[in-house]
This record gives structure tokens, sequence and C-alpha cells, in this order.
């Protein structure tokens, strides 16, 4: 395909992160960021362009983590100018209802962690969502999602929650009527959220915190019985009418019942699964009011976030993958670009800087 990789000049205005035209950085920053790995991308883009002298996957591979990589750096840039007080341009129109979700997916490092032994690592996910309400009717009109955009990195909470907060910037944080947090309570989602944001409410995931319950009923009577699917289906209804405190009080008579967790017990002995879970629900009972919700016409359920972990994780995670920290931050860059709903891909390939020093 004559003419694709012509050499690099400035006054061409070509990418100067890899030898190749606009366009074509375009395609394969595309296929790096959907493909599952770096094989199947470069047999893509060989048997499209066609190359009398074929690419080989580390090619592609060093090509695309420099086009990722010029995110990055644009990001960091722009997290710099928002903490000396350039706030990012945000939509023109006040957002109805912005919905901020967080969660984490895995990786696997080249090195394994020096603290773990492993090479599994977390990479963090953002989801940022607006949301037309509902109407507040248990037969009206639900939630209506309109724009998801993402945000992923291997950065650990401290790093990420600046991120975060510009990126939700972006979205209209500041105009929305109402803002409001969905997560399954991780250990640092709540801390990162309480640093960051100011929402309404903070809520744990309808589906989680059933699941949760479920966990318990089938501790105290077996998984496939006739008691625990009582036991389940009780306990749900009684969350999903706000009684936390009932299912508080029953989970700590069933404890109670099965005695204290032994250092012996195993994290799916029946022990310690109901005495965890009393702590779970007490711990964010507050943030389980799913009737007042509802009345709002919010949303309870965090599918979103954990969609969107699904879908970097089923580009970045695999048994033969291996990534760096800089060269799997590239990546997500990519991913996060492609993934967001805002026509952001497009905006910024037509945009962008022909040539970055």
């Amino acid at each position: 395909m004559a003419g694709l990789f012509p050499p690099q000049e400035r006054d061409w205005s070509l990418p100067a992160e890899a030898p190749l035209t606009s366009q074509a950085a375009r395609r394969l920053g595309r296929e790096a960021a959907t493909q599952q790995a770096f094989e199947p991308a470069t047999s893509a883009l060989n048997e499209d362009w066609a190359l009398d002298d074929p690419l080989y996957p580390e090619r592609v591979r060093v090509w695309a983590e420099a086009l990722g990589q010029s995110l990055v750096t644009e990001r960091t840039a722009e997290l710099a100018d928002y903490q000396r007080g350039q706030r990012p341009a945000c939509p023109p129109n006040a957002v109805p209802l912005l919905v901020i979700g967080m969660d984490g997916g895995r990786w696997q490092g080249r090195e394994k962690d020096p603290e773990t032994g492993s090479r599994w690592r977390e990479e963090k996910v953002l989801t940022v969502s607006s949301y037309l309400p509902g109407d507040g009717k248990e037969e009206g009109r639900k939630p209506q999602k309109l724009v998801t955009t993402h945000l992923a990195t291997t950065l650990p909470a401290k790093g990420f929650g600046p991120l975060a907060r510009v990126e939700a910037e972006r979205r209209g944080l500041r105009q929305a009527l109402e803002v409001i947090a969905l997560g399954d309570g991780g250990n640092w989602i709540d801390p990162l959220l309480l640093t960051f944001f100011c929402v309404l409410a903070r809520i744990i995931d309808w589906c989680h915190a059933a699941e949760h319950l479920w966990d318990c009923a089938k501790a105290v009577h077996g998984a496939g019985t006739l008691q625990a699917a009582q036991m389940g289906e009780r306990l749900e209804a009684l969350l999903w009418d706000g009684r936390v405190e009932q299912v508080i009080a029953e989970l700590t008579r069933a404890s109670q019942t099965l005695g204290s967790p032994t250092p012996t017990d195993t994290p799916s002995s029946p022990r310690k699964i109901l005495a965890g879970n009393v702590g779970y629900f007490t711990e964010h009972q507050k943030h389980m009011n799913y009737p007042e919700y509802r009345r709002r016409g919010w949303p309870i359920g965090s599918g979103e976030t954990e969609a969107a972990v699904k879908q970097f994780n089923k580009r970045i995670k695999g048994t033969e993958q291996f990534w760096t920290h800089d060269g799997l931050e590239a990546i997500l860059a990519l991913r996060a670009l492609w993934l967001s709903q805002d026509e952001r891909w497009d905006n910024y390939w037509e945009n962008r800087r022909a040539y970055v020093n």
C-alpha cells in the first residue's frame, strides 16, 4: 500500500509517535484498543493494508503504546492545569443526574509484585454516567441512562482520585442537578469518594447487597435447600423495603448461633460469612435506603461500572498477557477513549495535534 508509511516529516504533519499517516495511526490505535491482543490486531492490519513488508506484533505494540502514551501525557497535563485552578470544559447544559461508579479489574505484570509475590494486580476503573431520573413510581418511568464515559489506570487510589475528579468535572459535575455514587462498597472506594466528591448519596449496588444476603442464607441452611431459599427471599424483601435494621438483627442472631469465627476458618466457612456480613450491612446501612432512592428516580444498580470492568479486562486480562505499568497505562488510555460514549474517540483523532514533540 504505497505511501502508507512515508518518512516522518514535521512539515507533513505526521504523528510523531509512529511513522504512520494520521489515518493509519487512528486505525492502528483502534485495533490495539479493541482486539484482545496485539497478534489479532496485527493480522487485521496486515490483511487490510496488504503491505509488501508485513507488520509484526511487537512493532504494533510499540506504536500503539506510543499513541496511548500521548493520551496519558495529555491527561497528566490536564490534571496539572486542574490543580492550578483551570477547569476542564463541561457540557453547556446542566445534567439532570450524574452517577459516579468505581471498581477494580485485574491484570498481570511481567514481574511479580514484591509485596504479594503475585503477578496479578488491580487496575482502577471509573464510569461517569448521565441519567434522566425516573418518576419514582414502582410501575412508572425508570431511570434512563444517557451517556457513559470511562477512565482506567494502574495508579493506586491516591493517584486515581484526582483523575476521577477531573473526568467527572468534564462531564458536568459542578453543574449537575443531582450527583450520586454507586458501587459495591469496596474498601478503597468510600474513602476516595469522601475525599474527592460531594454526592447526595453513596449507594451500595442492589445486586451486590442481595448477593450477600443469599450467601448468608446458604451458609446457614446449605446451598440448594428450601430453607435457604426462604431465608434469602425474606431477607431480600426486607432489604428492598429499607428495613436494614431487621436484616442486621436476623444476621446477628444467625451469626451468634453459629459462633464466632476461629483462626482455622476459611473465607467460605459459614461462621466467617455470617460474621463478615453482619459487619458489611452494619457499615453500609446508611447506603441502603432503597425505597428513598427509588422514590427519587435514581438507579440502584452499578451495572454500567461492572460492564466497564469486563470491557477493560476483555482487552488486558489473559493468561498469556503480561504487561509493564507504562505499556498497560497506554493501552488503558486508548481503550477508555474508545469505550466512552461521548464521541471523544472521533473528536480526539479529528482534532489532535498532528505532530507531538
